[in-house]
This record gives structure tokens, sequence and C-alpha cells, in this order.
């Protein structure tokens, strides 16, 4: 039988419900989880293919030098402004009705840069001598060059691993001794060590407030950034289509409208699996949808923009890549713009729309899809038809590509996973204070507020 409405479930009820996802696997967690592994086997068998022949077994050629590769992880480094850009920002907003998504949106930035930084060292010839680009004393009598993007990309991606970690790791103290004091055997041995002592004093919570705030405000700034250089892997060349200052701001609010539709996939797949219906409401995907139609509209604005600057410019050599993007790769183009802009502008207007289930889960899947379309369109018809007519060519994906992508995909969901398993799946203390200060105590005939005042 549930709660009335207004009244505030005990402690352990609460905890009970929020720590379901700890118990023990079933059969068809252990069936998933096989399923994902074994689409990661066949990720790691193309990738040691590649590495035993060479680059030839994939589909990049001259001039064509990038291909699914770095759209995959231009994509992925823009599912990972998730958790930093939505929780930092409701965090720092105090939207109480953040509290629900906090810890699937971390979790999540952790895993999405986790998996782009695979990329990169995926990418190289001879993979085997990635640590050429650590700057580190050495016998050999090399130094990285740092103009070199790729030595950009692996700072930028260093730093954000470390500080999305941190901020995950600083939310998930009270939980973790929530945790510990339920629990037994080397789980308990686990948690009593990450929980470092927590005991959940009036000193302890004054700190964990304070850092968390701090921790918000320091992460945003980080995040922009490592999208803004991985703009600037293209920003910074002289290829038509690629050299334009817009770049930065446009690629970094693709990554925050892929990174919002993505939570709003993790919220309904975790809302589905885990029963948590009473706790990701109607409301939470309300107000994400209205998130995600701010950011659609300004990503509609900054793709105008860009193509108005190529129109008003009216440089042949931009103009050309623009009108062989437009012929050449008609249907990719028109999925992109229905994903990105058209449907979110229609469908997210409506607050029964917002409120759909249904809809917000077709919707999500559809922007991320287009999204990574739109990554692929910056990258392939520009390489593809750059200044000189003679050095024109074509590509396409080959099988080997497609492996290393649905498995680093499969991997990013098996972390997840395990995640799961291993740890409160939601903030249990953020939700057990919303609980508290949306409770209504009875009060002679009438029931008021259990907390006056603001957050």
């Amino acid at each position: 039988m549930s709660d009335p409405p207004g009244t505030t479930k005990s402690v352990s009820q609460t905890n009970d419900e929020l720590l379901s996802s700890l118990r023990p696997p079933t059969l068809a967690w252990y069936l998933l989880a096989f399923f994902l592994g074994a689409v990661v086997a066949c990720g790691l068998a193309a990738f040691t293919w590649q590495m035993m022949n060479g680059m030839y077994v994939t589909g990049k050629n001259r001039p064509v030098m990038w291909g699914f590769y770095i759209t995959g992880f231009v994509f992925w480094v823009g599912l990972s402004h998730s958790g930093t850009m939505v929780s930092s920002i409701l965090r720092l907003s105090r939207a109480n009705w953040r509290r629900p998504i906090l810890r699937a949106a971390e979790a999540m930035t952790v895993f999405c840069i986790t998996v782009a930084g695979l990329f990169p060292l995926i990418h190289l010839g001879r993979n085997w001598t990635f640590f050429y680009m650590i700057p580190y004393p050495n016998q050999r009598g090399l130094w990285p060059n740092f103009r070199s993007p790729l030595l950009w990309d692996m700072t930028a991606i260093t730093s954000y691993i470390i500080g999305s970690s941190l901020f995950l790791y600083l939310g998930m103290l009270p939980d973790l001794a929530i945790a510990r004091d339920r629990s037994t055997g080397w789980r308990h041995k686990m948690y009593t060590f990450l929980a470092m002592g927590w005991r959940g004093s009036a000193r302890e919570w004054s700190v964990y407030h304070k850092a968390s705030t701090l921790m918000a405000a320091l992460i945003i700034p980080v995040a922009v950034s490592v999208h803004s250089i991985v703009a600037w892997d293209f920003a910074v060349t002289v290829v038509p289509g690629w050299h334009s200052t817009i770049f930065p701001p446009y690629f970094v609010i693709g990554a925050i409208l892929s990174g919002v539709a993505a939570v709003i996939t993790l919220m309904i797949i975790i809302r589905k699996i885990f029963h948590l219906e009473e706790y990701l409401t109607p409301l939470h995907f309300d107000n994400m949808g209205k998130l995600l139609l701010v950011i659609s509209l300004l990503w509609t604005y900054a793709y105008f923009v860009e193509v108005q600057i190529t129109w008003y410019a009216h440089e042949p050599i931009e103009w050309e890549v623009f009108s062989y993007l437009s012929s050449r790769y008609t249907p990719q183009l028109l999925i992109m713009l229905v994903g990105n802009s058209l449907l979110p502008i229609i469908f997210l207007c409506f607050r029964k729309m917002r409120r759909s289930i249904g809809v917000m889960l077709l919707l999500s899947l559809w922007v991320n899809v287009a999204m990574f379309i739109e990554r692929f369109l910056i990258i392939v018809p520009t390489l593809s038809h750059k200044n000189m007519p003679f050095a024109w060519g074509s590509y396409s994906p080959s099988l080997v590509e497609i492996l290393v992508n649905l498995a680093a995909l499969a991997g990013f969901a098996l972390l997840f996973t395990l995640f799961a398993k291993f740890f409160p799946i939601m903030a249990i203390s953020d939700v057990r204070e919303l609980e508290v200060r949306e409770a209504k105590v009875p009060m002679g005939r009438t029931r008021l507020p259990s907390i006056a005042g603001k957050e």
C-alpha cells in the first residue's frame, strides 16, 4: 500500500527501494552482461585484427584519414557532457527536482569520457607507441609537440576524467556509508573502505555541501574547455568547412544537446528496470523536455549561423564543400536536421508530449542518432572534397570500424550495468532530503510543510 500524498516515508523504506539494484544478480542480469561482454569481445577481436594487419583494414584512405573512429570520439566526448552540465547547472541553480537524476548523469559522464579516450588510441597507426604523446623525461630524445591536437586531447580528456570521477565519488560518500551499514562480507569491506569513515555528523554534512557546490562550479569550465579543444582540432586547420570561429560554441551546444537526450534515455531505462516510477515522475521528464527544447533551439541557431556565414562570405571553396554536403549526403543531412531541430521543437512545446514516456524515449534516441550523423557530416564530406579536385575521394566505414564502434556502445552499457549492481543508482541522501522537504505534517486540522524556507 502506497503512502498517502504529502507524507514522509520511513528512512528504511526509502533505503530499501533505492538500494534494490544491489540485490544478488538475476539470470536476466547475467544474460545481459554476457551479451554486452560478447559484443565488446568482438570489438576487441576487430581491433586486434587491425593492429596485426595495419590500417588498410579500415575504410580510411587518402584524403579521408579521419573516419568512424574520430566520429565516435567526438560523439562520446559530447555525451560525457550529460552529467557535468546537467548535474552541475541544476545543483548550482538549486532545482529540487534534480535529485533523482544526479547519480546516473554523473556516472554516465565518467563512462562516456572513458570510452571517448580510447578512440584516439585506436585511431593511431602504431597503437603501442601511444606513450610517445606523454610529456615525461626519457632517453629517446623525443618530446611531444605541444602544438599537436593529439596532445591537447590527451590533456583535456585526462583532466576531465579525473574531475568527473572526483565529482561522482564525492556525491556518493553518504550513500556508500548507507550501503556499508546494510551489507556484509566483501561488500561491507569495500563500502567501508570507500566511505572513508563517513558518520553523517553536522560538520561532515557542512563540508560535503560546500565541496559539492565548489566541484559543481569548477567542473563546468573543464567540461566546456574539453569540447572546445575537440572543436579546435578542426578549427585550427585551413581545411574548407572547418576553419570557422563558431566551431567551439557550436560543438559545446551540440554536446549538451546529445548529453541531455542521453540522460533522458537513461532515466527511462532505469525507471523501467528498477521500478523507480515513484521517484522519476512525469515532472522530471517535463523539466528535462524543457531543457532539451531550449538546447535544441540554441543548436538550430548555431547551425544556421554557420550556414549563413558560408552563404554571406561566398567563398568559392567553402561554398563548394557545402554544396557537395547537401547534394551527396542529403538523406543524412535531413535525418540530422529533423532529429536535432524539427522534431524537438514541434513536440516538446506541448506539456502532454513532454510527460509522455514513449515520446520522450523516441525523441531522445532520435536526437542522439542525429548527433552521431552530424559528427560524421562534419568530418567525412569535408575531407573527401577539399581544395584540389584531383585530391577528392570517398569513404565508407569498414566492418572493423563498425564493430569497434558497436563495442564502444556495448562497453559503456556494460560499465553502467556493473556500476548499477555494485553502487546505488540514485542519490539516496538527496532523495531523502527532498522527501523531507516536500512532506507535510499534521498540525491541528491542517497539514503544514515539514521544513520552511529555501534550500
